[in-house]
């Protein structure tokens, strides 16, 4: 498999054989509008999320002491983090996301959150806790910017200098025209892949703590931590399991590593087993919500990317973001191509 160079022009494979195949799962062509979509929905919970959930980065600059920098900041030499430097990332991020959000030079200013907000969560997570539940929220601002603005009907593409059938424009490598007149682009494709990549990630790795912890996974799922962490953190919801119906736990817990197993299958379903998938796996979030108040709503955000966002019609919240960035295909308007 050859790799994707950034704007240029890769190889077509041969059809058949392991690489196609291979390439076929990395580098899906899909809508380039899905990835407008989701750069939308993922800038503006990066808002929320420096000024709710991660904003313990301004808190650290006055405990340069307690600084204990993850490797990747270790690697970068990073200093404690400082007031000034603190306040400056906060508004580096808004500001860009802002940008993002209505679709000012995407590349641009996603590769200026994507930097800022790396070193806001390095910050973050160098201070004692390291909050795994931002995964995919980190690959996702990093990997949206590799997608700039194409056109997303034939229309468009017949336009000079537009991306037309078969060609290389702004969507990146591999660009084409679907029957129905949309644009399908590997790149969007290959961004899209990397997010869901790292969204069954979260799950999947989340597996060897517990093996580390309990000394197996049959032991994780036959004990009472569960239990004990509704005890000690739970609602009033759990608190009357624990009184009325403390056999769930158990089953509850074999369920989680269940999903948590079999996460990678997820990469590979589509329609509606896949929209089945992803409503299960919110509503293990929700479970968890309801018993324990964790939320994990970084990694929920990024199951969007499983979704057919390019569906979303123009007329409702997003309609002066998406009106701005993107003309509505054909495709669009009769509700696109199947899920993936």
């Amino acid at each position: 498999m050859s790799s994707m160079p950034a704007g240029g022009v890769t190889a077509a494979p041969s059809p058949g054989g392991s690489s196609s195949r291979l390439r076929s799962v990395l580098f899906p062509a899909l809508p380039p509008a899905r990835v407008r979509v989701l750069r939308v929905i993922v800038h503006a919970f990066v808002v929320l999320d420096v000024l709710t959930f991660s904003r313990d980065v301004l808190a650290h600059a006055g405990n340069a002491g307690f600084y204990t920098p993850v490797a990747l900041a270790r690697l970068l030499h990073l200093p404690p983090v400082t007031a000034p430097l603190a306040w400056t990332l906060l508004v580096v991020i808004l500001a860009g996301c802002a940008a993002g959000i209505v679709g000012w030079r995407p590349r641009l200013s996603g590769a200026v959150v994507a930097i800022a907000f790396w070193l806001w969560m390095l910050y973050s997570n160098s201070y004692g806790y390291v909050a795994h539940d931002h995964l995919a929220l980190m690959v996702a601002v990093a990997v949206l910017p590799t997608v700039a603005g194409v056109p997303t009907s034939r229309a468009d593409g017949d336009r000079p200098g537009a991306a037309g059938a078969g060609s290389f424009g702004a969507a990146g490598a591999g660009s084409t025209t679907a029957a129905d007149g949309a644009v399908r682009s590997e790149a969007a494709g290959w961004a899209l892949r990397a997010i869901q990549i790292a969204v069954v990630a979260t799950y999947f790795f989340s597996i060897i703590p517990k093996i580390l912890y309990s000394g197996s996974l049959a032991n994780w799922g036959s004990s009472a931590i569960l239990t004990w962490a509704s005890i000690r953190r739970g609602t009033g919801l759990a608190h009357w399991l624990v009184a009325h119906m403390p056999w769930v736990f158990v089953p509850a817990q074999w369920a989680g590593l269940a999903l948590e197993l079999l996460s990678p299958v997820v990469l590979f379903l589509r329609g509606r087993a896949l929209m089945l998938a992803v409503i299960a796996y919110l509503g293990f979030h929700l479970a968890t919500l309801a018993l324990l108040g964790i939320h994990f709503l970084p990694t929920a955000i990024c199951w969007a990317a499983f979704l057919p966002l390019e569906r979303l019609r123009r007329p409702g919240l997003l309609a002066p973001v998406l009106s701005r960035t993107a003309p509505c295909s054909p495709g669009s308007r009769r509700g696109g191509g199947r899920l993936r």
